[in-house]
This record gives structure tokens, sequence and C-alpha cells, in this order.
């Protein structure tokens, strides 16, 4: 049988542009390669910074080791807590133990998965020292029922570049915001990490701790703290700043996709769009997450789902499992984000790039899955 899709998806990242080129050009034959020489790294830094409305921005490797340091920024500690929500990457976990202080992991809402305020509240206690929340497929979190505690609030923005919550972009709802680079996401230089800030002196310890210690007016084997080599390169930055451009038009494309794919799947019963956080303003559509009832597909398990999907040419993501089962975090049941595991599918960002066309390829693939698995329900 023909598949519903036969051709394939956007490429992503998008094929680079003249500016990148000629950026990359002008760092290759300048032979000031790293960042302590050139001047593109800062010059995005700021630039970024600028496009989220804060004050300042820091480079880094990657996503990771900007949360971990801005959680180190914010004197996180061996002994200290730091809470994470349960449904998402490992890395939100894998940063607070880099500092050497323990992720408590908290349970996620029903409706959107993103961190529960009041899940989290519950696990707050003498050793917390911060709460990350994560803007997860490019909606922002409840930020402001975090601050309301007290508690630092860093943000893991790394899939939401744009998005914005009650008109304030992602990145300015905490005291820090992180963001990544790495491949799959909006901007990308393959790798790479930012963090940004509004206050000054957050801002001189990230760059201090980055930079092996240095101090920004010190001299260059003065190291008066401990730091790390965690630099951006020119490179990445000079393939990353001409996104910023670029980046509107291409969230405004996958906004216009969602809506497509949310107005086409009513006719796919069992297999809705997970909105957003009330108070989001923008959301950016890096994953659509769909709930997956069973029931309406015959009783066959997400597994299922998946290989049909793509046998239809819907090659669509298993999504994550909660962090209380990965053995290198652990916590209490997280009844919520384990029930994701077995309900939740994505539709991954270089698919809503395509065009309304497949948007509707989507629903009809699911709707000869639907059929299919109706006249064969599941067993076990």
């Amino acid at each position: 049988m023909t598949p519903v899709r036969t051709e394939g998806w956007p490429q992503w990242p998008p094929p680079a542009g003249e500016e990148q080129r000629e950026r990359l050009l002008r760092v290759l034959e300048s032979g000031e390669w790293g960042a302590t020489a050139g001047s593109e790294t800062e010059s995005f830094a700021a630039a970024f910074a600028e496009s989220v409305g804060a004050s300042y921005g820091v480079c880094t490797v990657n996503g990771t080791v900007a949360l971990f340091l801005a959680l180190r920024a914010l004197g996180v500690r061996p002994g200290d807590e730091v809470i994470v929500p349960a449904y998402t990457f490992v890395a939100s976990a894998t940063a607070v133990v880099l500092t050497g202080a323990r992720p408590v992991v908290a349970d996620v809402l029903s409706e959107t998965l993103h961190l529960d305020p009041a899940a989290a509240r519950r696990l707050v206690g003498p050793r917390t020292r911060a709460v990350m929340p994560v803007h997860l497929a490019g909606a922002p979190a409840d930020t402001e029922a975090l601050r309301s505690w007290g508690i630092p609030v860093v943000e893991d923005a790394a899939q939401a570049h744009g998005a914005r919550r009650h008109g304030r972009a992602a990145g300015s709802l905490g005291v820090a915001g992180c963001f990544s680079f790495q491949s799959s996401k909006a901007m990308t230089a393959g790798e790479g990490g930012i963090v940004v800030t509004d206050d000054r002196r957050t801002y001189e310890r990230l760059w201090s701790l980055h930079n092996v210690g240095r101090r920004r007016d010190g001299g260059w084997y003065e190291h008066p703290e401990l730091g790390w080599n965690l630099r951006m390169t020119e490179f990445q930055a000079a393939v990353l700043h001409p996104q910023l451009s670029m980046l509107e038009q291409q969230l405004a494309h996958r906004a216009a996709r969602a809506a497509t794919l949310e107005a086409a799947l009513e006719e796919v019963e069992g297999l809705d769009l997970i909105g957003p956080p009330a108070g989001t303003t923008r959301h950016t559509w890096h994953l659509a997450m769909l709930r997956y009832a069973p029931a309406a597909f015959g009783g066959h398990p997400k597994a299922a789902l998946l290989e049909a999907m793509t046998a239809q040419g819907i090659p669509l993501d298993a999504g994550y499992r909660s962090l209380s089962r990965e053995r290198c975090t652990g916590g209490g049941p997280c009844p919520v984000a384990e029930a994701a595991e077995d309900t939740v599918v994505w539709v991954r960002q270089p698919m809503l790039m395509a065009d309304d066309a497949a948007m509707a390829d989507i629903a009809r693939a699911a709707l000869l899955v639907q059929q299919a698995f109706r006249q064969r329900p599941f067993s076990r």
C-alpha cells in the first residue's frame, strides 16, 4: 500500500544564507577563532540578550552548560537542591548534578505537561536553592507562581526562542534564562548555548565562571575564583547571529501550521493537540505535542501508533520518559509525567516547517491508522 506521504520533510536547519557565509568567511580569514580574540561572540551575545529584553548575555558551549553556569552563578553548591519538572530532557537534571546539587523532580500539569507549581511547592525544603521550570515545546511555564516563593527561578528556555508570556519574552521571566543552540533548536550552530540576565552581579559571575575565573578588568593569568573554559567559538556565533532576523518569520510559519494541524485533527477522535499554559502570548511551536487515547484506536499502544504512522510517511516522535523513572535522577512517583510516556507523541519542528497540505497528511494518515486499528483491536 502506498503511504499517505511519500515526499520528505523540510531540512533543519534550513540551508545557510549569504550573511552566514560572509560572517563565517570573515572569521576564518581573520584567524581570530576564539571568543577571547574576536568580537563575533560578544556581539551576538549582546544582540540575543536585547532580543529577549535582557541586559546581558554570556555564550556557552551548549545548553546544558548554560544551565549549569546559571546555577553556579546563583550560588548553587554541593548539598543544595534544585526543583525540576519530570517531563523534560535529562539535561535539565544533569545540569543540576554538575553543580554537585541534587535535582528534585516534581510532577507536571496534565493539561499542558509543564511544571505543576503546586507539586513543586510541596517539594521546597531548607536546601532548595532554585527552581528551574522548562518552557516546554516553545510555550513559557507559569513563572509568576514560582517567583512568588522568593526562590531564584532559572528558566530552561532551550525550546523557547522568541516565546512570550503576558507579553514578556522567555529568558526575562526569572533571574536567568538559558537557551540552547543544539542541532534541533529554533536557532542552531550545531551546538552552543547562552545565559541571559538583567542582573549585573549575576552577569559578572557568569562571565567569570565561563572564562576560567577571570575578571573582566583583570589580568590574563589572574583567576580570583574557580572557573572553566565554557566559551562559544567565533564560528558558532557567526552562524547564529543572522538567525535572529530569520526567527520571526519561522515562528509565524510554525504557528500557522500548528493551527492548521489542530483543525485537521478535529476529524480524528483520540488524537488532540496539547495547548500552552494560560498566559502564553506567543507559543513558538518547537514541538506540537499530541495526546493519544489508545481506546479510540482499538486499544493499540503508543508504540504501535508510532510504527504505523511512520509507515504512512509521518515520523512522529515518542517524546520523553519521566525523569522520575531515570536511574540517574529518580525521586518520588510523578503519575502525570509517567502517564505521558504512554499517551503523548510529538510532531517535531521540521515537520511544522512544511505546508498546510503536510498537516492534512498527518491527520489523514491518523484516520487510516485508526480505521485499521479498530478493525483489529489490540489484545495482549
